[in-house]
């Protein structure tokens, strides 16, 4: 396993992040339990959570995964000091009106609970998992600071912040002297490519922010399962991707599966590749729903391949390119 330091910061990383979505919706808590211990076997020190996973899925009150990550970590005794453990606050976690949000009331309730849930006295790092409009960035960055201060949280990051809001942020907290974020965690995948590269990448890149993207395998459409030819399984996974079944994607895939036929390689782990191959990426996350699929993933990390099977990638699927014509 190869490390980066997380932006400007001096904390080590692995250059694969596991997402612990799936846990508590489609892996169930032994699973993860053996999920997780394969994971720090492998040397991915990084995990990557939230309060809220995963309330949507209906009988999950929110906090599972936080939970079974905790459980794990008590039961398996790895050494904390061994595991960067990034959550996120935001999300409704409960009905009053100040159970959601970015608020100092919220954030600082929220953590407690995450703390509780994750079994530990600190978080690595905490993330704002989406921007709130009714909350001040300086009332939010103030609450973060006073965090890092009481020790229970080492570094902030953001999720799903446009790059105004993530420049608004770092002007705040310049501005206030307070701690800035030095992590973003965008939506960024071979077929989703100018939300991030249109000004977010530059962001990053000049003010040195650590990249986490998440949804790297664009939600299992860039390991190859989907296929031209072949009709969409019944499920609302693949409902959720029909906007990606069009012919210039599907070239794409043919054009990866031969590449990866060339390094003895998957789909997959030829799309992890093109994005661990920019400085600019820290760790991409990735969300293993067994010890095979985590498996797999690692070997993009091996991948070392040509400037110009890069390119052909980048060509294909260049936002620009769309945006000219």
């Amino acid at each position: 396993m190869e490390y980066k330091k997380l932006g400007n910061t001096g904390l080590k990383v692995s250059v694969l992040c596991m997402g612990t979505m799936q846990f508590g919706w489609s892996v169930d808590e032994t699973e993860t339990h053996k999920i997780l211990s394969a994971t720090i076997d492998a040397g991915i020190n990084f995990l990557d959570t939230a309060d809220i996973y995963s309330k949507w899925i209906e009988g999950n009150p929110g906090g599972v995964s936080e939970t079974y990550i905790g459980n794990w970590m008590k039961k398996s005794q790895t050494p904390r000091e061994q595991i960067v453990l990034a959550t996120k606050v935001r999300g409704e976690m409960g009905k009053g009106q100040n159970n959601q949000g970015l608020s100092r009331v919220h954030i600082m309730n929220a953590v407690e609970d995450s703390l509780r849930m994750l079994q530990t006295d600190y978080i690595d790092l905490y993330q704002a998992h989406w921007t709130d409009d009714d909350t001040p960035i300086e009332e939010t960055l103030r609450a973060f600071d006073d965090l890092i201060k009481q020790g229970k949280v080492r570094y902030i990051g953001a999720s799903n912040y446009s790059a105004w809001e993530l420049m608004q942020s770092l002007w705040a907290s310049d501005k206030h002297n307070t701690a800035r974020y030095d992590a973003l965690q965008p939506h960024y995948n071979l077929i989703h490519r100018d939300e991030f590269e249109r000004e977010l990448h530059a962001v990053c890149k000049t003010y040195n922010i650590g990249v986490i993207p998440y949804s790297p395998l664009a939600g299992g459409f860039l390991t190859g399962k989907y296929r031209r030819d072949k009709p969409l399984p019944a499920s609302k996974r693949a409902k959720g991707l029909q906007h990606a079944m069009i012919e210039k994607n599907f070239a794409l895939l043919d054009e990866m599966e031969a590449i990866a036929k060339r390094y003895k390689a998957t789909i997959s782990q030829i799309a992890l590749a093109w994005m661990l191959a920019d400085p600019v990426i820290t760790s991409p996350i990735i969300g293993a729903t067994s010890i095979t699929q985590l498996e797999e993933n690692l070997g993009a990390v091996n991948i070392k391949w040509s400037a110009e099977e890069i390119a052909v990638l980048n060509q294909m699927t260049n936002w620009k390119v769309e945006e000219e014509d």
